[in-house]
Protein backbone atom coordinates (compact mmCIF):
# COMPACT_ATOMS: atom_id res chain seq x y z
CA UNK A 1 0.00 0.00 0.00
CA UNK A 2 1.26 3.61 -0.68
CA UNK A 3 1.89 5.79 1.96
CA UNK A 4 1.82 9.40 1.59
CA UNK A 5 4.18 12.04 3.92
CA UNK A 6 2.88 12.60 7.47
CA UNK A 7 2.90 16.43 6.63
CA UNK A 8 1.15 16.71 3.67
CA UNK A 9 -1.81 14.52 5.46
CA UNK A 10 -1.51 16.99 8.07
CA UNK A 11 -2.24 20.12 6.53
CA UNK A 12 -4.93 18.41 4.52
CA UNK A 13 -6.43 17.74 7.55
CA UNK A 14 -5.99 20.83 8.68
CA UNK A 15 -7.44 22.60 5.99
CA UNK A 16 -10.71 20.72 5.82
CA UNK A 17 -11.40 21.03 9.13
CA UNK A 18 -13.67 23.42 9.49
CA UNK A 19 -15.37 22.57 6.55
CA UNK A 20 -15.64 18.73 7.68
CA UNK A 21 -17.28 19.88 11.27
CA UNK A 22 -19.76 22.03 9.05
CA UNK A 23 -21.15 19.38 6.65
CA UNK A 24 -21.03 16.15 9.16
CA UNK A 25 -23.68 18.78 11.54
CA UNK A 26 -25.85 19.74 8.39
CA UNK A 27 -26.05 16.18 7.90
CA UNK A 28 -26.83 14.66 11.40
CA UNK A 29 -29.82 17.45 11.17
CA UNK A 30 -31.12 16.28 8.15
CA UNK A 31 -30.88 13.17 8.52
CA UNK A 32 -34.68 11.20 9.00
CA UNK A 33 -35.26 10.52 12.59
CA UNK A 34 -34.81 6.10 13.24
CA UNK A 35 -37.79 3.97 12.98
CA UNK A 36 -39.23 2.99 16.67
CA UNK A 37 -36.87 0.11 18.24
CA UNK A 38 -38.49 -3.01 18.35
CA UNK A 39 -39.96 -4.22 21.81
CA UNK A 40 -37.51 -7.29 23.20
CA UNK A 41 -39.92 -10.47 22.36
CA UNK A 42 -41.93 -11.05 25.31
CA UNK A 43 -40.79 -14.47 27.63
CA UNK A 44 -43.23 -16.99 27.95
CA UNK A 45 -43.79 -19.42 30.60
CA UNK A 46 -42.88 -23.36 30.17
CA UNK A 47 -46.91 -23.53 32.44
CA UNK A 48 -48.51 -20.28 30.22
CA UNK A 49 -51.32 -20.54 28.19
CA UNK A 50 -51.38 -23.08 25.30
CA UNK A 51 -48.37 -25.23 26.66
CA UNK A 52 -48.48 -28.40 27.55
CA UNK A 53 -47.73 -30.43 30.66
CA UNK A 54 -43.39 -30.46 30.25
CA UNK A 55 -41.14 -32.73 32.20
CA UNK A 56 -37.67 -31.20 33.11
CA UNK A 57 -34.86 -33.20 31.28
CA UNK A 58 -32.53 -35.10 33.87
CA UNK A 59 -35.00 -34.52 36.93
CA UNK A 60 -36.23 -37.38 38.59
CA UNK A 61 -40.45 -38.47 38.00
CA UNK A 62 -42.47 -36.90 39.87
CA UNK A 63 -40.19 -33.86 40.40
CA UNK A 64 -42.06 -30.84 39.43
CA UNK A 65 -39.83 -28.31 39.04
CA UNK A 66 -40.21 -26.47 35.94
CA UNK A 67 -36.06 -26.32 34.72
CA UNK A 68 -33.95 -28.81 33.72
CA UNK A 69 -30.69 -30.44 34.78
CA UNK A 70 -27.33 -28.35 33.90
CA UNK A 71 -26.89 -29.57 30.34
CA UNK A 72 -29.03 -32.20 30.25
CA UNK A 73 -31.03 -32.93 27.27
CA UNK A 74 -34.62 -35.89 27.13
CA UNK A 75 -33.33 -39.20 27.09
CA UNK A 76 -32.79 -40.61 23.40
CA UNK A 77 -35.74 -43.16 23.66
CA UNK A 78 -38.46 -40.74 24.93
CA UNK A 79 -41.26 -39.26 22.83
CA UNK A 80 -43.73 -36.13 24.19
CA UNK A 81 -42.73 -32.93 25.68
CA UNK A 82 -39.93 -31.42 27.57
CA UNK A 83 -37.79 -28.80 29.38
CA UNK A 84 -34.14 -27.77 28.76
CA UNK A 85 -32.19 -24.74 30.03
CA UNK A 86 -32.43 -22.09 31.58
CA UNK A 87 -28.48 -23.06 31.97
CA UNK A 88 -26.29 -24.92 29.00
CA UNK A 89 -23.75 -26.80 28.35
CA UNK A 90 -21.98 -27.76 24.54
CA UNK A 91 -22.33 -31.54 24.21
CA UNK A 92 -19.37 -32.68 24.03
CA UNK A 93 -20.19 -34.44 20.48
CA UNK A 94 -20.70 -31.12 18.85
CA UNK A 95 -16.70 -30.73 19.68
CA UNK A 96 -13.74 -31.77 17.64
CA UNK A 97 -12.44 -34.78 19.72
CA UNK A 98 -8.72 -35.98 18.76
CA UNK A 99 -8.71 -39.60 16.93
CA UNK A 100 -12.21 -39.81 15.75
CA UNK A 101 -12.21 -40.18 12.14
CA UNK A 102 -12.68 -36.93 10.16
CA UNK A 103 -15.24 -36.49 7.11
CA UNK A 104 -14.41 -34.45 3.92
CA UNK A 105 -16.12 -31.06 3.21
CA UNK A 106 -16.79 -30.08 -0.21
CA UNK A 107 -18.40 -27.95 -1.84
CA UNK A 108 -20.59 -27.07 -4.95
CA UNK A 109 -22.19 -24.02 -7.07
CA UNK A 110 -25.57 -23.74 -8.24
CA UNK A 111 -26.01 -21.13 -10.23
CA UNK A 112 -29.91 -20.00 -10.92
CA UNK A 113 -29.40 -18.84 -14.73
CA UNK A 114 -29.91 -22.64 -15.27
CA UNK A 115 -32.72 -23.80 -12.90
CA UNK A 116 -35.91 -24.77 -14.24
CA UNK A 117 -37.71 -24.06 -10.63
CA UNK A 118 -36.41 -20.70 -8.93
CA UNK A 119 -34.83 -18.03 -11.14
CA UNK A 120 -34.36 -15.94 -8.44
CA UNK A 121 -36.19 -12.72 -7.41
CA UNK A 122 -36.13 -9.88 -3.91
CA UNK A 123 -38.75 -7.55 -2.78
CA UNK A 124 -38.21 -3.97 -3.62
CA UNK A 125 -39.29 -3.08 0.20
CA UNK A 126 -41.09 -4.66 3.10
CA UNK A 127 -44.39 -4.93 1.68
CA UNK A 128 -47.99 -3.61 3.31
CA UNK A 129 -51.34 -5.39 4.41
CA UNK A 130 -53.33 -6.13 0.66
CA UNK A 131 -56.68 -4.03 2.02
CA UNK A 132 -58.38 -6.49 0.21
CA UNK A 133 -57.18 -9.59 2.31
CA UNK A 134 -55.38 -8.78 5.64
CA UNK A 135 -54.03 -12.25 5.34
CA UNK A 136 -51.24 -11.19 3.12
CA UNK A 137 -49.07 -8.69 1.88
CA UNK A 138 -48.47 -6.51 -1.09
CA UNK A 139 -45.21 -7.17 -2.20
CA UNK A 140 -43.27 -5.10 -5.18
CA UNK A 141 -40.50 -7.61 -6.57
CA UNK A 142 -37.80 -7.81 -9.24
CA UNK A 143 -35.37 -10.35 -10.69
CA UNK A 144 -32.43 -11.32 -8.58
CA UNK A 145 -30.12 -14.06 -9.78
CA UNK A 146 -28.27 -15.91 -7.44
CA UNK A 147 -25.36 -18.91 -6.90
CA UNK A 148 -26.39 -21.27 -4.39
CA UNK A 149 -23.26 -23.14 -2.26
CA UNK A 150 -24.00 -26.26 -1.54
CA UNK A 151 -21.94 -27.89 1.00
CA UNK A 152 -21.37 -31.51 1.39
CA UNK A 153 -20.32 -33.57 4.20
CA UNK A 154 -18.94 -37.13 3.75
CA UNK A 155 -17.93 -39.29 6.29
CA UNK A 156 -14.79 -41.12 6.55
CA UNK A 157 -16.61 -44.48 6.84
CA UNK A 158 -18.82 -43.97 3.26
CA UNK A 159 -17.77 -46.65 0.83
CA UNK A 160 -17.98 -45.55 -2.37
CA UNK A 161 -20.10 -46.56 -4.74
CA UNK A 162 -22.86 -47.25 -1.98
CA UNK A 163 -26.21 -45.76 -1.13
CA UNK A 164 -26.06 -43.58 1.23
CA UNK A 165 -28.78 -42.28 3.68
CA UNK A 166 -28.11 -38.55 4.02
CA UNK A 167 -29.14 -35.10 5.94
CA UNK A 168 -30.90 -31.84 4.30
CA UNK A 169 -30.13 -29.12 5.95
CA UNK A 170 -30.92 -25.53 4.91
CA UNK A 171 -29.46 -22.19 5.25
CA UNK A 172 -26.42 -23.62 4.52
CA UNK A 173 -22.84 -21.67 4.87
CA UNK A 174 -21.44 -19.56 2.14
CA UNK A 175 -18.34 -19.97 0.17
CA UNK A 176 -15.45 -21.37 2.15
CA UNK A 177 -17.30 -21.72 5.04
CA UNK A 178 -18.31 -24.77 6.32
CA UNK A 179 -20.83 -25.79 9.58
CA UNK A 180 -18.25 -26.85 12.40
CA UNK A 181 -20.96 -27.99 14.81
CA UNK A 182 -22.65 -30.28 12.37
CA UNK A 183 -19.60 -31.31 11.06
CA UNK A 184 -18.48 -31.93 14.55
CA UNK A 185 -21.55 -33.56 15.83
CA UNK A 186 -21.83 -36.15 12.72
CA UNK A 187 -18.28 -37.31 13.13
CA UNK A 188 -18.80 -38.32 16.31
CA UNK A 189 -22.02 -39.47 15.92
CA UNK A 190 -21.12 -41.51 13.42
CA UNK A 191 -18.11 -43.16 14.87
CA UNK A 192 -20.15 -44.30 18.24
CA UNK A 193 -22.81 -45.87 15.73
CA UNK A 194 -25.33 -44.05 17.79
CA UNK A 195 -26.43 -42.56 13.75
CA UNK A 196 -25.73 -44.86 10.44
CA UNK A 197 -22.79 -43.18 8.26
CA UNK A 198 -24.91 -40.53 6.33
CA UNK A 199 -24.16 -37.73 4.04
CA UNK A 200 -24.77 -34.23 5.32
CA UNK A 201 -26.29 -31.61 2.32
CA UNK A 202 -26.19 -28.13 3.50
CA UNK A 203 -27.78 -25.96 0.97
CA UNK A 204 -27.67 -22.00 0.56
CA UNK A 205 -31.01 -20.24 0.74
CA UNK A 206 -31.64 -18.16 -2.57
CA UNK A 207 -31.18 -15.15 -0.45
CA UNK A 208 -33.47 -12.67 1.51
CA UNK A 209 -35.87 -13.61 3.86
CA UNK A 210 -39.81 -14.12 4.30
CA UNK A 211 -42.15 -12.10 1.69
CA UNK A 212 -41.19 -11.29 -1.58
CA UNK A 213 -37.66 -12.78 -1.21
CA UNK A 214 -36.04 -15.65 -2.58
CA UNK A 215 -35.46 -17.80 0.55
CA UNK A 216 -38.90 -17.09 1.78
CA UNK A 217 -40.40 -18.22 -2.03
CA UNK A 218 -38.53 -20.99 -1.15
CA UNK A 219 -39.04 -21.75 2.55
CA UNK A 220 -42.40 -20.33 3.50
CA UNK A 221 -44.80 -21.96 0.39
CA UNK A 222 -47.15 -24.35 1.20
CA UNK A 223 -46.22 -27.00 -1.58
CA UNK A 224 -43.90 -29.57 -2.42
CA UNK A 225 -42.09 -27.59 -5.12
CA UNK A 226 -38.71 -26.77 -2.98
CA UNK A 227 -38.48 -30.99 -2.14
CA UNK A 228 -38.91 -31.32 -5.92
CA UNK A 229 -36.23 -28.56 -6.79
CA UNK A 230 -33.85 -30.35 -4.76
CA UNK A 231 -34.92 -33.91 -6.33
CA UNK A 232 -34.40 -32.57 -9.85
CA UNK A 233 -31.46 -30.04 -9.12
CA UNK A 234 -29.40 -30.78 -5.89
CA UNK A 235 -29.04 -34.02 -5.06
CA UNK A 236 -28.21 -34.98 -9.15
CA UNK A 237 -25.42 -32.03 -8.97
CA UNK A 238 -24.12 -33.50 -5.65
CA UNK A 239 -24.13 -37.01 -6.55
CA UNK A 240 -22.21 -35.95 -10.06
CA UNK A 241 -19.18 -33.66 -8.57
CA UNK A 242 -19.00 -35.31 -5.14
CA UNK A 243 -18.47 -38.58 -6.83
CA UNK A 244 -21.20 -39.97 -4.25
CA UNK A 245 -24.60 -41.95 -4.23
CA UNK A 246 -27.58 -41.15 -2.41
CA UNK A 247 -30.24 -43.69 -0.67
CA UNK A 248 -33.77 -43.27 -2.58
CA UNK A 249 -35.34 -44.96 0.32
CA UNK A 250 -37.05 -42.35 2.74
CA UNK A 251 -36.49 -43.58 5.81
CA UNK A 252 -32.63 -42.84 4.70
CA UNK A 253 -33.66 -39.42 3.91
CA UNK A 254 -33.65 -36.73 6.42
CA UNK A 255 -34.24 -32.85 6.71
CA UNK A 256 -33.20 -29.91 9.26
CA UNK A 257 -33.51 -26.06 9.36
CA UNK A 258 -34.39 -23.86 11.75
CA UNK A 259 -37.12 -21.02 11.60
CA UNK A 260 -38.85 -21.28 7.87
CA UNK A 261 -35.72 -23.16 7.09
CA UNK A 262 -37.55 -25.84 10.07
CA UNK A 263 -40.65 -25.22 8.09
CA UNK A 264 -39.34 -26.31 5.08
CA UNK A 265 -37.89 -29.18 6.61
CA UNK A 266 -41.43 -30.15 7.87
CA UNK A 267 -42.64 -29.15 4.09
CA UNK A 268 -40.50 -31.75 2.52
CA UNK A 269 -41.62 -34.33 4.38
CA UNK A 270 -45.32 -33.42 4.44
CA UNK A 271 -45.59 -33.01 0.61
CA UNK A 272 -43.19 -35.83 -0.43
CA UNK A 273 -43.35 -38.16 2.22
CA UNK A 274 -42.31 -40.90 -0.36
CA UNK A 275 -38.84 -38.78 -0.01
CA UNK A 276 -38.44 -38.22 3.64
CA UNK A 277 -39.62 -39.36 6.84
CA UNK A 278 -37.28 -37.31 9.37
CA UNK A 279 -37.09 -34.00 10.22
CA UNK A 280 -34.94 -31.97 12.75
CA UNK A 281 -37.13 -28.35 13.34
CA UNK A 282 -35.68 -25.59 15.29
CA UNK A 283 -37.86 -22.53 16.18
CA UNK A 284 -39.98 -23.63 13.62
CA UNK A 285 -42.25 -20.81 11.14
CA UNK A 286 -45.42 -22.41 11.50
CA UNK A 287 -47.41 -19.01 11.03
CA UNK A 288 -48.83 -17.24 8.17
CA UNK A 289 -45.68 -16.04 6.04
CA UNK A 290 -46.37 -17.60 3.10
CA UNK A 291 -46.15 -15.40 -0.06
CA UNK A 292 -48.07 -15.18 -2.78
CA UNK A 293 -51.16 -15.75 -0.77
CA UNK A 294 -52.83 -19.38 -1.95
CA UNK A 295 -56.33 -19.45 -0.66
CA UNK A 296 -55.83 -23.69 -0.47
CA UNK A 297 -53.68 -22.98 2.28
CA UNK A 298 -54.64 -19.25 3.79
CA UNK A 299 -52.67 -19.22 6.84
CA UNK A 300 -49.65 -20.87 5.51
CA UNK A 301 -48.10 -23.34 7.22
CA UNK A 302 -49.79 -22.40 10.66
CA UNK A 303 -52.72 -24.54 8.48
CA UNK A 304 -50.43 -27.29 9.39
CA UNK A 305 -51.66 -27.22 12.83
CA UNK A 306 -54.94 -25.68 12.41
CA UNK A 307 -56.34 -28.44 10.46
CA UNK A 308 -53.99 -29.91 7.44
CA UNK A 309 -52.71 -32.47 10.05
CA UNK A 310 -55.81 -33.51 12.42
CA UNK A 311 -57.97 -33.36 8.76
CA UNK A 312 -55.30 -35.97 7.07
CA UNK A 313 -54.32 -39.71 7.71
CA UNK A 314 -50.90 -39.99 9.79
CA UNK A 315 -47.64 -40.16 7.67
CA UNK A 316 -44.81 -42.17 8.08
CA UNK A 317 -43.05 -38.96 9.63
CA UNK A 318 -40.53 -38.98 12.47
CA UNK A 319 -40.03 -35.09 13.96
CA UNK A 320 -37.76 -33.54 16.64
CA UNK A 321 -39.12 -30.10 17.47
CA UNK A 322 -38.27 -27.24 19.52
CA UNK A 323 -39.19 -23.66 20.36
CA UNK A 324 -37.66 -20.96 22.53
CA UNK A 325 -39.53 -19.40 25.83
CA UNK A 326 -38.47 -15.93 23.81
CA UNK A 327 -39.27 -17.06 20.23
CA UNK A 328 -40.40 -14.48 17.81
CA UNK A 329 -44.39 -13.25 17.95
CA UNK A 330 -45.73 -10.72 15.48
CA UNK A 331 -42.73 -9.62 14.13
CA UNK A 332 -43.72 -7.54 10.78
CA UNK A 333 -46.73 -5.61 10.48
CA UNK A 334 -49.06 -8.52 10.14
CA UNK A 335 -51.66 -8.59 13.17
CA UNK A 336 -53.59 -11.51 12.09
CA UNK A 337 -53.32 -13.69 15.09
CA UNK A 338 -50.96 -16.28 13.80
CA UNK A 339 -47.46 -14.56 13.94
CA UNK A 340 -47.09 -15.91 17.42
CA UNK A 341 -43.93 -18.88 17.02
CA UNK A 342 -44.24 -20.12 20.52
CA UNK A 343 -48.29 -20.82 20.00
CA UNK A 344 -48.14 -22.07 16.81
CA UNK A 345 -44.92 -24.74 18.36
CA UNK A 346 -47.33 -25.77 21.10
CA UNK A 347 -49.98 -26.31 18.59
CA UNK A 348 -47.77 -28.06 16.22
CA UNK A 349 -46.67 -30.82 18.89
CA UNK A 350 -49.99 -31.10 20.19
CA UNK A 351 -51.69 -31.84 16.79
CA UNK A 352 -48.90 -34.14 15.98
CA UNK A 353 -49.17 -35.99 19.12
CA UNK A 354 -52.54 -36.16 18.95
CA UNK A 355 -52.37 -37.85 15.35
CA UNK A 356 -49.77 -40.64 16.52
CA UNK A 357 -46.79 -39.26 14.65
CA UNK A 358 -43.43 -39.99 16.66
CA UNK A 359 -42.60 -36.43 17.87
CA UNK A 360 -39.81 -35.80 20.68
CA UNK A 361 -40.64 -31.56 21.66
CA UNK A 362 -38.22 -29.38 23.37
CA UNK A 363 -38.55 -25.69 25.33
CA UNK A 364 -35.82 -23.98 25.92
CA UNK A 365 -35.57 -21.66 28.92
CA UNK A 366 -33.58 -18.55 28.64
CA UNK A 367 -33.36 -18.54 24.92
CA UNK A 368 -34.39 -16.86 21.54
CA UNK A 369 -35.52 -17.65 18.13
CA UNK A 370 -32.81 -20.11 16.76
CA UNK A 371 -30.77 -19.82 19.67
CA UNK A 372 -26.85 -21.23 19.49
CA UNK A 373 -26.16 -22.30 22.97
CA UNK A 374 -29.50 -24.35 22.86
CA UNK A 375 -28.04 -26.10 18.96
CA UNK A 376 -24.74 -26.89 20.72
CA UNK A 377 -26.70 -28.70 23.30
CA UNK A 378 -29.41 -30.56 21.84
CA UNK A 379 -28.29 -30.95 18.42
CA UNK A 380 -26.60 -34.44 19.06
CA UNK A 381 -29.52 -35.29 20.55
CA UNK A 382 -31.90 -34.45 17.97
CA UNK A 383 -29.88 -36.37 15.67
CA UNK A 384 -29.93 -39.42 17.38
CA UNK A 385 -33.25 -39.13 18.11
CA UNK A 386 -34.68 -38.53 14.61
CA UNK A 387 -32.47 -41.14 13.04
CA UNK A 388 -33.94 -44.02 15.55
CA UNK A 389 -34.89 -47.05 14.26
CA UNK A 390 -33.01 -46.63 10.87
CA UNK A 391 -32.46 -49.84 9.21
CA UNK A 392 -30.56 -49.65 5.43
CA UNK A 393 -32.26 -51.50 3.16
Amino acid sequence: MKKFPLVRVGLAVACLGSFSIMFAADAASAKPPAPPVRPPMPTRAPDGPGAPRFRAAGLQPGDTALHAMLGANPPVDAEGDWLVGPDYVPAPESMEVAGVPQGRVEQITLDSAESKFYPGIARDQFGTVDPANPLTLVVQTHPAPYKRVITVYIPSQYVPGTAAPFLVSHDGPAAGKSDPLLVNTLNNLIAQKRVPALIAIMIQNGGGDAQGNQRGLEYDTMSGKFAEFIQAEVLPAVEAQCHVKLTADPEGRAAMGCSSGAAAAFTMAWYHPEWYHRVVSYSGTYINQQWPYDPVTPGGAWEYHNRLIAAADAKPIRVWMHVSDGDLYNPNVMRDGMHDWVTANHRMAAVLRDKGYHCQYVFSLNSRHCDSKVKQQTLPEALEWVWRGYAAQ
